[in-house]
């Protein structure tokens, strides 16, 4: 979707959602049981979105560090958003947003730091871009940071979280440096009938990829908070 067929881009949010409208709908219509959204991240925004607008309707949906905002957390949603607008003038919306590694078969370093504590979990990375180099992902470009912003700018606002209905769990960490725990917060109290569960610096931004100790946390709160909402015998 880019020239050089590496950065990470999109033209619409909504292409996404949509993709997960015709996902669901051709899983859910055979699927036996309770039926739940799990979703991380990027993932996290594109599932609210397609909650929010009706698009799936599962009967829980579990989000792990979602991307609710973006860092800097110190400037408003808008002036971020305006300064990605220009940036798109000015560079084009495929442009890189800022240098990644050298060669898409390598791993930058410092990713280690922003995603988790466990190196043996990470090292699955490394693996899968030998085994799949065509999975590998670069820096996201201008016009995705934009779209980013354009789709927070629809989903995120009170009156539209607040028609939400459907029981979420929210796992979350204040140590987060890739996407805004303040955001993520907003959204909790937003939500008619949601639960935030809260990590400190032993968890870095991949929750459910961290250490023993905190990804069995995090999949025991997620258990307890299904056997309530969406219960195997439903």
């Amino acid at each position: 979707m880019t020239p050089d067929g590496f950065t990470g881009h999109i033209r619409d949010y909504h292409i996404w959602e949509g993709d997960l409208e015709a996902f669901w709908r051709d899983w859910s219509a055979s699927a036996a049981g309770p039926q739940v959204l799990v979703a991380h991240s990027m993932g996290g925004l594109i599932a609210l979105g397609a909650l929010a607008h009706g698009l799936v309707r599962p009967d829980a949906v579990v989000f792990s560090a979602p991307m609710f905002g973006l860092r800097p957390e110190w400037l408003p949603r808008w002036a971020l958003h305006l300064f990605a607008r220009i940036m798109v003038a000015m560079r084009g919306a495929t442009t890189p947003a800022w240098k990644g590694a050298e060669r898409p078969d390598k791993v930058p370093g410092d990713r280690f730091h922003l995603l988790t504590h466990d190196e043996e979990r990470y090292a699955d990375e490394a693996w899968w871009r030998v085994e799949r180099p065509e999975l590998a992902l670069g820096p996201p470009s201008w016009g995705w940071i934009e779209r980013s912003y354009a789709s927070m700018n629809e989903v995120l606002p009170r009156a539209v979280l607040e028609k939400v209905r459907t029981p979420v769990l929210i796992l979350a960490t204040s140590a987060d440096r890739l996407v805004s725990w303040r955001a993520t917060r907003k959204v909790a109290d937003r939500l008619a009938n949601a639960r935030l569960v809260v990590f400190g610096k032993e968890a870095r931004h991949e929750i459910l990829r961290e250490g023993d100790a905190v990804r069995e946390a995090a999949l025991a709160d997620i258990d307890a908070f299904l056997d309530g909402a969406a219960p195997a015998g439903k």
